[in-house]
């Protein structure tokens, strides 16, 4: 499970990223946010805290950015949100932006997402930062996954994707995000057939291209499904239909979804293929 983690420079430029860090978030907005102690530091007057925001405009990650940024504006003293120039590609442009270019003085905080590390282990030469170098305090969100499907296909489960004559196409922005890693991990663990195609720009191109028909399904985190358009009216419509839940229970909003591990049970993956999964 993993959640938008916010982070101040000790050291290093600060980032917003992804963790199981639900306690110490609340214990940092508890001693930072909702007391008066940064409101009375000297270090702060009259100086402009930016919030850099590493990914595409009206993503999730973008949206906690611009919510973090306001409630600056609105509880403390100035704010300003900064997106660098094709701020895209999984974050990893973005995050290299905060580990060598903002500087190191403790007025910046970034949100990137969090499977970039996996980016970082593959030692992929675009990676131009160390994830352990960056400095977490907090946590805003924690999240399973999901896997939607256009409705419209003749999918009504992950049984029928292992049955399909072609691979089925699901967006991705790149490697190491939950795009291209989620369905990996069901060819692994269930026998589905996938084809990831990565390189856009953002959740928001792919589900544009799922619309187009251009794709067939996406994975993305349960919260964000539940979060913004075109994902409230999909549910209306009834566009999409989401295939599988990676929590240990199904969550409450999705009663009728299988979990991987139930699917795993009814697949009978071997326990070595189980290990794969992280949570």
């Amino acid at each position: 499970m993993l959640a938008i983690r916010i982070s101040v420079d000790i050291g290093k430029t600060a980032v917003l990223s992804q963790g199981p860090m639900k306690k110490i978030f609340w214990l940092a907005v508890f001693v930072i946010w909702t007391s008066d102690l940064w409101a009375q530091s000297s270090f702060y007057q009259g100086k402009t805290v930016t919030v850099v925001a590493a990914a595409s405009a009206g993503s999730l990650y973008d949206l906690y950015a611009r919510l973090v940024a306001h409630y600056r504006q609105t509880h403390s003293r100035e704010s300003q949100l900064h997106r660098p120039k094709h701020a895209r590609a999984g974050s990893i442009i973005g995050a290299n932006y905060i580990y060598n270019v903002v500087k190191p003085d403790g007025l910046s905080i970034g949100a990137v997402q969090p499977s970039i590390y996996f980016n970082q282990i593959q030692k992929q030469a675009e990676v131009k930062y160390d994830w352990v170098k960056f400095t977490w305090i907090g946590s805003t969100d924690k999240s399973d996954y999901l896997l939607y499907m256009r409705a419209d296909l003749p999918y009504k489960s992950l049984a029928d994707v292992r049955r399909a004559r072609e691979p089925l196409k699901c967006g991705s922005t790149g490697a190491g995000t939950s795009g291209s890693y989620m369905p990996k991990l069901l060819e692994e663990t269930l026998g589905t057939k996938f084809t990831v195609v990565a390189g856009y720009q953002g959740g928001g191109e792919i589900d544009l291209a799922v619309e187009r028909g251009e794709l067939h399904c996406r994975a993305l985190t349960i919260q964000a499904y539940h979060s913004r358009e075109p994902y409230h009216t999909w549910r209306k419509t009834g566009f999409a239909r989401i295939l599988m839940q990676t929590g240990k229970t199904r969550d409450p909003r999705l009663p009728d979804v299988p979990t991987i591990y139930e699917l795993m049970n009814e697949h009978k993956t071997p326990e070595a293929e189980r290990r794969l999964l992280p949570w």
